[in-house]
């Protein structure tokens, strides 16, 4: 569905690269990544919840999957890059005169998507005809198509849901560019500090009200890692530890320390339940 809507975006702007189909599949896959790290995650701790598994035996098992899956997916996609656009087909979008609608306008493409910048004829409502021999240039400017339905109806909630996974995509591929090291550091302390959350799946008797919860709590890590990452923050910490502390570390010691006193919290509540237990027996 990312990939469709990339598409569609790519339609619009008629890029004249050929390889544009796999840099929107490249970064749909990516966007894709995101989000299946942190459902993998979520549904993962509500099934161990639910089956009440041993959390020491299972925990590490979903921390190393995740890690793999994150890994692999990045380091295949950061290969697949490389690979010489030449070597992908790319189908064409229509022939010459293809006609592009939206609302109440329209765009002739008079030698097709394969020259995006060739003579154009614009129709507007209530309007003649506008033809544009060249679209591009100091007195005539290419003329943008109007904004699409499925980017500017969609409630705002899935808009920054939508931008907070793009660039928690983008903070992994600077990781992994940055070395094998730097990405399992950070990759490492987030699927670290996620893992630990297995206590809101408890919380009530009913799998789905805790589901919900652990949703909601997620999406608040998401938009708290992206606050962490911004240049705002990168300055702050930088100006706040100076030399005393790699910037790359910041981010991944926070999630680190926010996961160790959720361990810790968790391991004090099942110890106190323990001892009722022993107690009322």
């Amino acid at each position: 569905m990312r990939f469709l809507v990339l598409r569609v975006q790519w339609m619009r702007s008629l890029p004249a690269q050929s390889e544009a189909v796999l840099r929107t599949l490249i970064a749909a896959v990516r966007w894709a990544l995101s989000l299946a790290l942190y459902g993998a995650i979520l549904f993962s701790l509500s099934y161990i919840a639910r089956q009440r598994i041993f959390a020491l035996a299972a925990l590490p098992c979903v921390i190393v999957l995740a890690l793999a899956l994150s890994f692999g997916v990045s380091l295949g996609l950061e290969r697949w890059e490389l690979i010489p656009p030449q070597e992908f087909s790319v189908k064409p979008l229509g022939g010459a005169g293809l006609i592009l609608n939206q609302a109440q306008t329209s765009i002739v493409l008079l030698k097709g998507p394969e020259e995006a910048r060739s003579p154009r004829v614009i129709a507007f409502a209530d309007r003649p005809l506008l033809y544009q021999a060249n679209p591009v240039g100091p007195n005539n400017s290419a003329l943008a198509l109007p904004s699409l339905p499925l980017g500017s109806d969609s409630p705002w909630f899935l808009k920054s849901m939508a931008i907070d996974l793009r660039l928690n995509a983008e903070h992994l591929q600077e990781r992994l560019a940055a070395g094998t090291i730097q990405f399992f550091i950070y990759a490492g302390a987030l699927v670290f500090f996620l893992a630990s959350l297995g206590f809101l799946f408890k919380l009530s008797v009913w799998p789905l009200a805790n589901l919900f919860m652990g949703c909601l709590v997620f999406r608040l890590i998401l938009s708290l890692e992206t606050f962490f990452n911004s240049p705002e923050m990168r300055l702050t910490f930088e100006s706040f530890l100076g030399s005393r502390l790699p910037g790359s570390l910041t981010v991944p010691l926070i999630f680190c320390g926010f996961g160790v006193l959720v361990y810790i919290y968790s391991a004090l509540v099942y110890l106190a339940q323990r001892r009722r237990l022993e107690e009322d027996y």
